[in-house]
């Protein structure tokens, strides 16, 4: 029987799952199988794969039945995994905890009171913290002897310059929790550790990582630690996402509020549901339906997302006070080859020598050798990230 750790990311409606084999030297941690829950509380879906049913094989896909909330998901992942993980027993679960507020600046086990400390940061992310902190709870029911480990999207910029931090509001409200706190710092961690691999070994002084997918955001980083980046105090803020607004106004959401008569359930809706590619195109919130359509509006919504993106990326830059590299990740980033090739034209004025044809063949590097800033396009990994973290705090827990 081998050792295993359970990684976890809970969404509103969805519970994606990853169990990693843990070696018994020092080699990495790998993937044995993955899948995810889809449509919790509606028409249940589970979708699967096991590393022994080779690249691309589905172990399970069926619907389910009486899966009403994230309780049941993960009581019926756990059963699962253990009658199909081929004798693996379970030692720990790391999970994905998108807000660890301004003093957590690394992942944590889980206790009672870690847990009542991240049920206090629940109105900093109202989208996202509730159902991560109820995955966790659904684990100790399910599971009461495994330790847990928080890890948080929030950690990686919690050493930012506090001018980075600090928002425009009178100090009584920074003292309430009001701040930028900046998100995806677990993909920035993965992307940060990786890239020597790419960068002729070694860490690029200054490094702008644009994380790039239904949630987006850039993340400044100098001698591999972030000094900005694009999400602010929530995940609506910077860059147009796939149905997130990315930076609006506060003006416009003040004449929503009394023009519109909205209240605080329909804005939040609108931003958070209704806006970024979605909203602008008025098609779809994917930008790979939106690149193969010829409607005026879904061209509309691409030079939205880019141009806000150049604009981004010249703020990072400045917060760099140059730029020696760029990444391009997510599933914008690492698939759409049209999006980078746009990007990278504008910002040629960088020194950027883009290479068109890398570009469209898939290439890991972007750029000519003559470029003053190397782009590549390195996959993101953040469920490896968990798994590393918590094999190295359950060791220490059990």
């Amino acid at each position: 029987m081998t050792d295993g750790l359970l990684v976890l990311n809970a969404g509103s409606s969805s519970l994606k799952f990853a169990v990693f084999g843990i070696p018994t030297d020092a080699d990495d941690l790998a993937v044995t199988l993955r899948g995810q829950i889809s449509n919790i509380g509606a028409a249940p879906l589970l979708s699967a794969w096991r590393r022994t049913d080779g690249p691309g094989g589905v172990a399970k896909r069926s619907e389910l039945d009486d899966i009403d909330n994230h309780q049941q998901a993960i009581a019926f992942a756990i059963d699962w995994i253990e009658r199909h993980s081929a004798g693996m027993s379970l030692r720990g679960v790391g999970h994905r905890v998108v807000h660890g507020g301004s003093e957590r600046d690394a992942p944590a086990v889980v206790t009672p009171a870690l847990l009542d400390e991240l049920d206090a940061l629940s109105p900093l992310a109202p989208h996202h913290q509730p159902h991560n902190l109820a995955a966790i709870r659904a684990v100790a029911d399910a599971a009461p002897q495994l330790p847990q480990v928080a890890c948080f999207d929030t950690a990686f910029h919690a050493i930012q310059p506090a001018v980075a931090r600090r928002l425009p509001l009178p100090a009584r409200y920074r003292d309430k929790g009001l701040q930028r706190y900046g998100f995806h710092g677990l993909s920035y961690e993965y992307i940060t550790a990786a890239v020597a691999r790419y960068h002729a070994g070694q860490l690029p002084q200054r490094l702008i990582v644009a994380h790039l997918g239904n949630g987006a955001s850039l993340c400044a980083i100098r001698d591999g630690k972030s000094i900005a980046s694009s999400m602010g105090f929530s995940t609506l803020d910077g860059l147009l996402m796939g149905s997130r607004c990315g930076t609006l106004d506060p003006g416009v959401l003040l004449h929503l509020l009394r023009e519109e008569q909205m209240n605080e359930r329909a804005l939040s809706d609108l931003l958070y549901n209704h806006s970024g590619l979605l909203g602008v195109s008025g098609i779809s919130s994917d930008m790979q339906v939106l690149l193969n359509s010829d409607a005026p509006a879904a061209a509309e919504a691409i030079d939205l997302f880019c141009y806000t993106l150049v604009r981004a990326i010249g703020s990072m830059t400045a917060a760099l006070g140059g730029a020696d590299a760029l990444v391009f990740t997510g599933g914008i980033g690492e698939h759409a080859a049209a999006i980078r090739a746009r990007v990278c034209g504008d910002l040629a004025w960088l020194g950027l020598a883009f290479d068109a044809q890398s570009n469209e063949r898939g290439a890991d590097l972007l750029t000519r050798a003559d470029s003053r800033v190397k782009v590549w396009v390195i996959p993101t990994n953040e469920e490896l990230v968990i798994a590393r973290h918590t094999r190295r705090l359950v060791g220490a827990a059990l």
